[in-house]
This record gives structure tokens, C-alpha cells and sequence, in this order.
């Protein structure tokens, strides 16, 4: 038998007191593609949203496969923890383009902070979202926050250029580098190195410090050539060791003296407005999308027209074109 669900006042409330079962419980609502859940979530963040605290800092870790993300952000979070932090780990897993379905198993890579009542870690499929980030990453942001998670931290799907998504979403950008992969300059595309606000080498243990610390000068003299950023920040290259916890204090040092810069220069208030903006339209295109595809000509028209295409009797572009006159036509 279905479970009933607490009503939009017991979510509320719980949240702020924060019962980590209801937060689990409202993030599953938030994810939902059923249309009453959608409205249930709606309320619930509508409500949230209205006095969320204003001492949070949000960071987004990116990074290659194999870079040691997981491992990088149990040693981190474990940090803030031992600090008296309350960190939340909202882990997008990449989904199967065929099966659509995710492994979700990051609570299984972060087993010490997973097992901290300081820590809350929730894994999301990423979907079809691009970005590195789920469809409703910014909705589970809001809830963490509003349980009391001062530091939220993203682990993105992956490196590339998609990633925009993500630093749209974060106050600190963080790329997680291999050190010894290859030619480190042009590895990594530079879009993403220009978003970056700390570059960290991570792995450097064993034989490969030496390497660790050659990719850390390239990165270093890579950054010099680089924009200024909007944020007045010079992006910075460090080098630790997640697996051997070495290095890690003094990458939260310098997160910590990114957020003072960007909190006494006010660029933190400015990104958060802008946070903001996207949030907004990234919602109107997501909707007006579903509106579109349901809407009772579109899909009659496209019905019709795309064993055309199929059949290459007319073209993707004419059918389009089509399809767009008829909405226009039924608004």
C-alpha cells in the first residue's frame, strides 16, 4: 500500500527542525515528476525559501573522472565537520542515456561522513539535464539550507563545458585536477579553467608529488593569462592529497578567505541575485518545453510529420518549422 504523505506544514516544520527522514522525504517530492507532488513541493519551498539563512556558503566540485571527486569531499567534509560545520552533500550521478536509470552511490564512497549526524549526503540522478547538476539541484539546495546545512557542496556529473550550470548555482567554483594526465593545458578545456576559483592537483602522494607539483606550476602560469574575474578574485593552484588527508586545511583556508573576499567586496550578494535570475529562467524554458511538447496541436503535428523526417521525405528543419506554426497558431 502507498504510504500517506505528511501534509505541506508537517514538511515545513520538520525541515527547520531539521529531521533528516522529512528532508529525504521533501528532496523525493522535489524530484518527482508527478504534477500533484510538483504543487506540494512548490509550497513547501515557497515556504522555505521566504526566511532561508544568509551565512551559507555553497561550492561546487567538479573534475575528470578518476579525479578523486568523492574521495575529496569525504576528506573536506569530514574537515568541517571536526570544525563544528553542518554540511550537505547533494551528489549528481550521471544517468544512462539507454536505461535512463543511475547507480546513486555515493553514500557508499563517503562512508565516514555519511555516518555523521553533521553531515547529510543525497545522491540525484542527473536525467537529462545537462550542466553536471540535476533538474532540481537549486530546489534540494534551498531545503538543505533551510534544515541548517551551512555549507552545501555539489559534486558534479563531470568536467566539460557544461559545467556552467553548476558555478550558476554555487558562491565557489572548484576544479579537482590528476596530476601527471597528460598535457594538463589542454586536457581540461579552458571554459572551464576560466570558471574555476580554485584549481586543486589532487592525488598528490607517493611518486607522484613530483608530478603533482609540475601540474601545479602549469595551472599556476595558465591562470596568470586568464580574464580577471567578476568577483575580483585571482584563481589559486594547491595541491593535496585526499586519500592520505594531507593538504586539505589548507584548501579550506583559502575557501574560506575566497568567501571574506567576495562577502566584504559584495560580489557574494551580486552572484546570489544572479543565482537567482537563472533559477528563473531556467524554470520558465523547462516549463514553456513541457508546454510546448503538451500541448494538443504540437502533438498532432508531430504525429504526422515525423515518419516524414524518418522517411526523408521532408526535412528536420521544415518539420520544425511546422510544428512551431502550429503552437503559434493553437496559443
Amino acid at each position: 500500500m502507498r504510504r500517506t504523505l505528511p501534509d505541506i506544514e508537517t514538511f515545513v516544520q520538520g525541515i527547520r527542525s531539521a529531521d533528516r527522514a522529512l528532508l529525504g522525504q521533501a528532496i523525493t517530492l522535489v524530484e518527482s515528476t508527478r504534477e500533484d507532488r510538483q504543487v506540494m513541493a512548490r509550497n513547501i519551498i515557497a515556504q522555505l525559501h521566504a526566511d532561508l539563512p544568509d551565512n551559507t556558503f555553497r561550492i561546487a566540485v567538479t573534475g575528470a573522472p578518476g579525479a578523486g571527486k568523492s574521495t575529496f569531499i569525504e576528506a573536506l567534509g569530514m574537515h568541517l565537520v571536526a570544525q563544528g560545520k553542518r554540511v550537505a552533500v547533494l551528489a549528481i550521478d550521471p544517468s544512462s542515456a539507454m536505461s535512463g536509470g543511475s547507480i546513486l552511490g555515493d553514500k557508499t564512497r563517503m562512508e565516514q561522513l555519511s555516518a555523521t549526524e553533521m553531515a547529510f549526503i543525497r545522491p540525484s540522478p542527473s536525467g537529462d539535464s545537462l550542466g553536471g547538476v540535476a533538474r532540481k539541484t537549486r530546489e534540494a539546495m534551498v531545503l538543505v539550507e533551510a534544515a541548517g546545512f551551512d555549507t552545501v557542496i555539489v559534486e558534479t556529473v563531470g568536467v566539460g563545458q557544461s559545467e556552467i550550470a553548476a558555478q550558476r548555482m554555487t558562491d565557489l567554483f572548484l576544479l579537482l585536477l590528476l596530476p601527471g594526465a597528460g598535457d594538463e593545458l589542454q586536457g581540461i578545456k579552458r571554459g572551464i579553467v576560466e570558471m574555476a576559483d580554485l584549481l586543486v592537483v589532487n592525488k598528490s602522494d607517493g611518486d607522484r608529488v613530483k608530478l603533482a607539483n609540475q601540474a601545479r606550476a602549469h595551472y599556476l602560469n595558465a591562470t596568470h593569462l586568464l580574464p580577471p574575474k567578476p568577483s575580483g578574485w585571482l584563481p589559486e593552484v594547491l595541491a593535496c592529497s585526499a586519500l592520505e588527508n594531507t593538504g586539505i586545511e589548507a584548501v579550506w583556508q583559502r575557501m574560506e578567505a575566497y568567501q571574506a573576499h567576495i562577502r566584504a567586496n559584495g560580489w557574494l550578494l551580486e552572484n546570489r541575485r544572479q543565482q537567482a535570475r537563472y533559477w528563473l529562467e531556467d524554470t520558465l524554458d523547462a516549463g514553456l518545453k513541457d508546454l510546448f511538447y503538451q500541448h494538443p496541436e504540437v502533438k498532432s503535428r508531430l504525429a504526422a510529420l515525423e515518419p516524414e523526417v524518418l522517411s526523408g521525405k521532408i526535412s528536420a528543419i521544415d518539420a520544425a518549422m511546422q510544428v512551431l506554426a502550429a503552437f503559434r497558431k493553437g496559443m
